[in-house]
């Protein structure tokens, strides 16, 4: 798995678009509490629906 991309991490909550293979999805990390990190994952897609979806995060329109 390579990171493709990311927002900074010098945020509360920040993103990373991930890579293996031919599939992508995106890892979504917070801090909770200061110190305690939680991760979430997007489902694996095919890189042009994970980059759809990773363009409309940058610009805030992601659901």
């Amino acid at each position: 798995m390579r990171v493709r991309d990311h927002t900074c991490d010098c945020q509360a909550v920040f993103y990373e678009l991930c890579q293996s293979g031919g599939l992508r999805f995106i890892r979504r990390t917070s801090r909770k509490d200061g110190r305690r990190m939680v991760v979430e994952e997007s489902p694996w897609v095919i890189a042009a629906e994970a980059d759809i979806l990773w363009r409309r995060l940058l610009e805030g329109r992601a659901r």
